[in-house]
């Protein structure tokens, strides 16, 4: 099962969707050419397929696979998303070093009661902002760090509207994840200027009209106590 959310844009893993231990997982397509943000724990695989498989024509070509941090609840299956796929896995390279070493504190494989399978990052973004071209459409990859070093949101225009997939922007901070207080409240600033139209969150999903994701991103700075996940 997927969740259409706009034209060529879906949800297609996630809790409810895929395995509960999976963060969201959303699926983009430009042409005939897809992304796939994050690919949750891996637990959920099978099911992460089909649903793909139910978005995508079969002439479309998944080319990346954009990972928002290194975190195992959206990178433990990007290893099999690149077996089936031969996408490209994209990473920040603050981030990529945990996941090529398999480092199971600093990606909370541990949380999860897992071990992470090191993997190779193809593409490293680095620095503050870079651009993907997919078909005949882009992402824009801004660096985010705060809740890991290498967090990182992606953004697109959808009909005139801009996407943010901010992954995670709740946080948490935890000191086991290298987390900074002080990078993630920049971040969250350097998000509320977006001014995004639609934010597609790793846990909290789909949050819609620039006035509910402001409200969203301020009560992020503000937070009340909640579960803490990553």
């Amino acid at each position: 099962m997927s969740v259409r959310i706009r034209n060529n844009l879906w949800q297609v893993g996630g809790n409810g969707l895929t395995d509960p231990s999976d963060a969201a997982s959303y699926l983009l397509s430009f042409g005939d050419k897809a992304a796939l943000i994050d690919a949750g724990s891996g637990r959920g695989q099978t099911k992460l397929i089909k649903n793909i498989a139910e978005c995508l024509g079969p002439l479309v070509q998944l080319e990346y696979l954009l990972l928002t941090h290194c975190h195992f609840d959206h990178t433990g299956g990007a290893r099999a998303v690149r077996d089936e796929y031969g996408c490209r896995i994209v990473a920040h390279e603050l981030d990529a070093i945990y996941l090529e070493s398999g480092d199971n504190r600093v990606t909370a494989a541990s949380w999860y009661g897992a071990r992470l399978e090191r993997f190779t990052i193809d593409i490293k973004l680095q620095g503050q902002e870079s651009k993907l071209t997919i078909g005949n459409g882009a992402v824009t990859a801004i660096h985010c760090p705060g809740h890991s070093p290498g967090s990182v949101v992606y953004t697109t225009d959808i009909d005139g509207q801009l996407i943010l997939f901010g992954q995670d922007v709740h946080g948490p901070i935890h000191s086991d994840l290298l987390s900074d207080e002080k990078q993630y409240l920049a971040s969250l600033a350097k998000l509320l200027n977006l001014k995004a139209d639609l934010l597609l969150e790793g846990h909290f999903g789909v949050i819609e009209t620039k006035q509910e994701v402001r409200e969203f991103i301020e009560s992020c700075i503000n937070p009340s106590p909640q579960p803490c996940r990553c």
